[in-house]
């Protein structure tokens, strides 16, 4: 069974007056649509990434549809702490608040282990792990010396949790992406923070095209229930739940985000 899209779902104003950051948000991908969700449901919005030229596009797209007072941007490699650390003074200072962090930065790439360097390996455990330790970091101390309160939401995937040829490099990162989100769950309760995290099977963008062979991604698409890989604002519709006070009871939970079998 293959099954079309359903309709884009309307904003209904669950974030108005909030702040977000949200990390790799530049393109089409799910920070993109991210971005743009927490846009529509009235949140001011900080956008990062490490490519200059397409995060100042996504930028001046987005501003123009909701206003540039609403929308910020700052060049960041979550793998350089400096920059994790002027995102964040520039989120409190442009807008004078920190209500959602959205870290949803992370590196792939397809390679047997007995051919991966050690360079590969780390590249992508500092991106995905680490970057997303950093800006977990950075987020909790401004909310707990704000007084508390705040959501964080992380990008993990179901290869966390589900085993894929060529990818443990990946894999490692996205399970310890899980089990940073609980431990850091339990901390950050003690001054009102939640922090959750999505895990994505297959949303469909022009980054991962880049990075998949056309048999891969047709193969991990016939493992979908609805024979369809998800729209990048489909798992954006969840970052948004666990970012409004629709899943106020919620922290430290990883919701996946798939049509997977079973």
């Amino acid at each position: 069974m293959t099954s079309a899209p359903p309709p884009y779902v309307p904003g209904h104003r669950l974030l108005a007056g909030r702040t977000a950051v949200v990390t790799a948000a530049a393109g089409a991908g799910i920070g993109g649509a991210t971005a743009k969700r927490l846009l529509e449901e009235g949140a001011s919005v900080v956008v990062s990434d490490a490519h200059a030229r397409r995060l100042k596009e996504s930028e001046a797209e987005l501003a123009a549809e909701f206003g540039a007072d609403r929308v910020t941007s700052l060049p960041c490699d979550v793998t350089d702490e400096a920059q994790v650390t002027a995102l964040f003074d520039l989120a409190e200072e442009r807008h004078g608040r920190l209500d959602i962090v959205v870290n949803n930065a992370g590196l792939g790439g397809t390679a047997d282990l007995v051919d991966m360097p050690d360079e590969q390996w780390n590249k992508v455990l500092d991106v995905t792990l680490n970057g997303t330790f950093r800006c977990t970091r950075a987020a909790l101390r401004r909310m707990k010396a704000a007084g508390g309160g705040g959501v964080i939401v992380n990008n993990a995937s179901v290869i966390g949790w589900r085993a894929q040829k060529g990818q443990s490099h990946y894999a490692a990162a996205k399970a310890g992406v899980m089990a940073l989100t609980r431990c850091a769950a339990l901390e950050a309760a003690d001054y009102g923070v939640r922090v959750n995290a999505v895990s994505p099977s297959l949303a469909m963008h022009p980054h991962l095209v880049k990075v998949t062979t056309p048999e891969l991604l047709e193969e991990l698409t016939s493992r979908e229930a609805f024979g369809r890989h998800a729209e990048p604002w489909e798992v954006a519709n969840v970052i948004v739940f666990l970012a409004s006070g629709y899943s106020s009871y919620m922290t430290g939970e990883i919701l996946s985000v798939s049509s997977q079998h079973a």
